[in-house]
Order: structure tokens, then C-alpha cells, then sequence
């Protein structure tokens, strides 16, 4: 079999890694990958946004099946654009139709979805320019702090909570005048959920699901969950509090009543989806949908899964997922992501990346950097994540950290306390 998996981050170096173990995987290609990637496949130019360049790829290199990393291709309608292509309909492709990833794409309709099928989820309402006066007699119902989000994609930047109600008008009159373009011209308004959060993952061929581990990552840039949201600074697996009574909650009133929801709706979905969850007092509440495995909480589950992932991806493009197995590795398993100076502001690339290799005991996946003749530069905000196994969570946080100093780039920067609330 000939993989093509599309995006050029560390959730697709995870993924490459992974697949490259199979028996049953001939060649991988990535597109566009990065300087990690290529060290188990062949990395292409192309641009996961332009299905033209993608079509081209496929079928130059013979691919028969296509994984979707990112979520913009997602939302896009890339599988939409593979099925009503005639030379494309029958390579499978990993990943929801534009209809399914919606879940994703439009908080509005994945809020409006949660309430229909009563998954618990935040009390809400959605506003656009139309009842945009009614939104502060909502934001007085409501105790403060206030939860504001742009309704599509806003590269995890859309969402802000304040305190201060006139800053939350403020920011709802900001989003729906241009603040984040296309994906604030609907805002949702939702009740602020307090607890510890977790990112929650199954994949599925439309039918059945498989659940994959579980896992806890860390937005923020600052020490002790403080300065801005980023793409994330680490992540760890298994998460403490997702004992098996807690992940029986999850499953019966989350993740089956999605399932059955998407059925009742209409709603084919192959692929991944990602339920970015919250604990308040032992109950999961549902904060997010995503369309896509995480990032950087692939660098933790992908490495805890001991049977071969090709076998789960087969399974979605067969449609018989229920016929394969899945064996999770009981290590704890951690990442803890070097960034570059600035991110998630401004920052510079092209930094030589010196002492990958020292590295002993762990697996380093690749974000943003690229190869430049003999050497490694940095190409991108968050740079490499270093993932490290132990038996206990701080055997494995010690790895990583040991590791994540010896890696040297101008300006390179990691959080130190990742893992240490738990």
C-alpha cells in the first residue's frame, strides 16, 4: 500500500513514524512534511489546501489511500472533491466530508448539534449582526468569567475569555466586524465551565468506533498556564483522572450519543474525531469538536498504541473497523514541545538546530523545521516535540525535559511544568 498523508506538522510526523512499522505499508509520502518526515518517507511540495496539487500527487505516485492531517483541507471539502472526481472516487481518504466537519468548522453547529442530541455541553447562544443588540441582556443571564468564540476557524485563536462584560461586547462587536475575518461572522456566547480538560479520541468507518488513548495538553504559552493560547506545549498519556468509571461516562454520554446523533442526522463520518472535553466535579462536558487527531497530543497516543495503526486506517477505508483490533500500551507517554522566541507572536525561522544527535531515550517529531543541505532550520512556531516513555508520569516528564536540553536554536524556548498539575 502507498500512504499519502497531507500536512507538515508533528502530528503527521507522528503518524508517518507510526505507519512506516507496518508491514503492510509499501511507501509513504507527505505533503508537504517537514525535515522529520522524510526520514520515513518521501516528502512532496504540494499544498494540502489546493486538491488540484493533491489530485496531481496521487496520482503520479500511485497512492491508495490518503490520510488528512490538518483541519483546513477538512472543512474545505477535500473528501467531497475525491468523490466527485472520477479518478479519485475510489482511493479512500481519511477524514469527514465538508457536511461532517462542520463539527469542527462552525462552533454554532456543533453547539446546536450537542443540544439536540443532549450531550452535555455549556449553555450557549450564537449571534450575528442580525440580534448582535440582544447579546449583552445574554451576557447579564450569565456569571462572569464570559466565553467568547468565533464561530469557524481561526487558527485556535478564536476564543477569548474576560471577566468584564463590556469587554466581552467589546470583543463580540470586534469578531463580527473583521476581527478574524470569514470565521467571525457568526459569534457564540457560551457559560464559562470550570474543571481540568481533556483532549478525547476515537476513530470511526461511519459505523463503529475504535477509542484511542486519551490525553491532557497545555495551550498556553507561560509557565503555570499563563500568557497566550498557542498550537500547544506538550501533552501527557494516560491523563490520572480518566479512570475507567469517569471513561464509562465519556463513552455513554458523549462519545455513543455523537455516534448515534451523526446517524440520526444524515451524517456519514470516516475518520478521526477529537472530543476536547472538560471534568467538572467528575462529569465530562463536551467544550470542542475537532475533525482531526490533535497536535501535540499525537505525539503522545500515536506512540502508545502497540498494534499496527495501518490495520485501524484499513479498517475505515474497508468499513469494517469492527473486525480489527486495538492494544494500548500502559507506559506513560509525554511530549514536551520547543518553540520558537516569540511564538505565538512574531518570531524568526531559519535557526540551525544543533544536537539532535544526542538525543537518548526519546523520539523527536518534527513541526516546524526543514532540511537545508546538511543541516536542520527552523521553519515553523513550535519546532519539534520531544516524546519520551516511562512507567511512571514523571519518569517519562524526566526524559523528555533531560532531552528537550540538549536540543539548541536561537531563541528556542520550552515550558517547564508540563505534566506537573497532575
Amino acid at each position: 500500500m502507498n500512504i499519502l498523508i497531507l500536512g507538515s506538522g508533528g502530528r503527521e510526523h507522528a503518524l508517518t513514524w507510526k505507519l512506516a512499522q507496518s508491514k503492510k505499508v509499501n511507501k509513504i509520502f507527505i505533503g508537504p512534511g517537514n525535515a522529520g518526515t522524510c526520514k520515513s518517507g518521501t516528502n512532496l511540495k504540494l499544498n494540502p489546501e489546493n486538491f488540484d496539487e493533491v489530485k496531481t500527487a496521487v496520482l503520479e505516485n500511485k497512492i491508495d489511500i490518503v490520510i488528512v492531517g490538518p483541519e483546513a483541507p477538512l472543512t474545505m471539502g477535500i473528501h467531497d472533491f475525491f468523490l466527485s472526481d472520477p479518478t479519485l472516487k475510489n482511493i479512500p481518504l481519511i477524514g469527514p466530508d465538508k457536511s461532517a466537519a462542520r463539527l469542527e468548522g462552525s462552533k454554532d453547529f456543533a453547539k446546536a448539534f450537542l443540544t439536540r442530541h443532549n450531550i452535555p455541553t455549556a449553555y450557549y447562544k450564537s449571534f450575528d449582526k442580525t440580534n448582535v443588540n440582544e447579546a449583552r441582556t445574554f451576557l447579564e443571564k450569565l456569571n462572569p468569567p464570559y466565553v467568547i468564540k468565533a464561530d469557524g476557524l481561526a487558527a485556535g485563536k478564536g476564543v477569548v475569555i474576560t471577566d468584564s462584560i463590556f469587554e466581552a461586547v467589546k470583543e463580540v462587536d470586534a469578531m463580527l466586524n473583521g476581527k478574524f475575518g470569514q470565521a467571525g461572522q457568526k459569534v457564540v456566547i457560551e457559560q464559562f465551565l470550570k474543571g481540568i480538560e481533556l483532549s478525547v479520541f476515537i476513530i470511526t468507518d461511519g459505523v463503529t468506533y475504535k477509542l484511542l488513548p486519551e490525553a491532557k495538553d497545555y495551550k498556553r504559552v507561560g509557565v503555570g498556564d499563563t500568557g497566550l493560547n498557542t498550537g500547544g506545549m506538550g501533552a501527557v498519556s494516560p491523563v490520572p483522572f480518566a479512570d475507567q468509571n469517569f471513561m464509562n461516562k465519556v463513552k455513554k454520554s458523549i462519545i455513543d450519543p455523537t455516534m448515534k446523533g451523526l446517524s440520526e442526522d444524515g451524517i456519514v463520518y470516516k475518520g478521526f474525531i477529537f472530543f476536547g472535553l472538560i471534568n467538572v466535579d467528575g462529569e465530562p462536558y463536551v467544550i470542542e469538536y475537532n475533525a482531526r487527531l490533535g497536535d501535540p497530543e499525537s505525539e503522545v497516543i500515536i506512540p502508545r498504541i502497540k498494534t499496527d495503526l495501518f490495520e485501524l486506517i484499513e479498517g475505515v477505508a474497508k468499513g469494517d473497523l469492527a473486525d480489527r483490533n486495538i492494544e494500548i500500551d500502559n507506559k506513560f507517554v509525554t511530549t514536551v514541545m520547543l518553540v520558537s522566541g516569540g511564538y505565538p507572536g512574531t518570531y524568526d525561522k531559519g535557526k540551525t538546530i544543533h544536537g539532535l544527535e544526542n538525543i537518548e531515550g526519546s523520539v523527536l517529531f518534527h513541526a516546524g523545521t526543514k532540511q537545508e543541505e546538511d543541516k536542520i532550520v527552523t521553519s515553523g512556531g513550535r519546532v519539534i516535540a520531544v516524546s519520551s516513555w516511562g512507567s511512571s508520569l514523571k519518569e517519562a516528564l524526566g526524559i523528555s525535559y533531560r532531552n528537550a536540553g540538549k536540543l539548541e536554536f536561537e531563541g528556542r524556548y520550552f515550558r517547564t511544568d508540563i505534566g506537573f498539575d497532575l
